[in-house]
């Protein structure tokens, strides 16, 4: 638990450094952005999703019968924000796991393990079959556990589900450019509960607003330090 711990605490050392700072902001940015134009682009098919979802749970009859319309219209329009932030969020977590981790292991890297030798035993391939495969298992979680929510279960079901994609997401890309394979099958094997530890703690930031912002990029620099420390002890441990 302490390694977990040590490395939350590093990655909160190196959220501020200035070189950090930018990848904090163009990540959510491009996410904001790219959701903004697909919600105008795309708005009366995405609430009409909606409306039949609403419909199929029977909450659509519900609001139509509301009085006065307002206050109706305003739920709606805070379901319609309710899923538009998570995806937002979402959309940033892969972003910076894809494209942002280079430049955060470079940060860590080269201050901490600076003689921590490369391998490159993961590449973009692997990087973005694993996103797809996470955010596919992410998706039919919820879908799965959607029958929890009627019986009062389902408020438990965001915090493992964001705690599934964060370690799923971030444990391979946090690796892949200083480990072998070998040694990446190995440390996702013999160090399951810290990874799991560390995506349910940067999972619940996640919930937090406008700390949330910083969600994506914190959880990054965990996993880089606590994958990055973990195999640094590890070839210390065989040398």
């Amino acid at each position: 638990m302490s390694t977990v711990l040590d490395a939350l605490g590093s990655a909160l050392r190196d959220l501020f450094s200035l070189r950090v700072l930018w990848v904090v902001v163009w990540p959510m940015l491009v996410a904001l952005l790219l959701w903004l134009v697909l919600g105008v682009t795309f708005w009366g098919t995405f609430s009409g999703w909606i409306t039949q979802g609403l419909d199929a749970i029977g909450i659509q009859t519900w609001l139509a019968e509301l009085e006065p319309a307002w206050i109706a219209h305003g739920i709606q329009a805070l379901l319609h924000l309710m899923l538009f932030v998570p995806l937002v969020m979402l959309t940033a977590l892969v972003i910076t796991a894809l494209f942002g981790m280079p430049a955060l292991i470079r940060v860590v890297a080269g201050r901490d393990y600076p003689e921590l030798r490369r391998e490159n035993g993961g590449g973009l391939v692997g990087s973005l079959w694993n996103a797809v495969v996470a955010i596919a298992l992410f998706a039919a979680l919820w879908l799965v556990t959607l029958p929890l929510w009627l019986i009062g279960v389902g408020v438990i079901v965001p915090f493992v589900a964001a705690a599934y994609l964060n370690q799923r997401l971030f444990r391979y890309d946090a690796i892949a450019e200083h480990a072998s394979a070998e040694e990446m099958a190995a440390l996702f094997r013999s160090e399951r509960t810290g990874w799991w530890g560390l995506g349910l703690l940067t999972g619940l930031l996640q919930f937090v607003p406008l700390l949330n912002l910083l969600g994506p990029v914190f959880a990054a620099l965990a996993f880089i330090h606590f994958g990055l420390g973990r195999l640094n002890q590890r070839r210390r441990s065989a040398a």
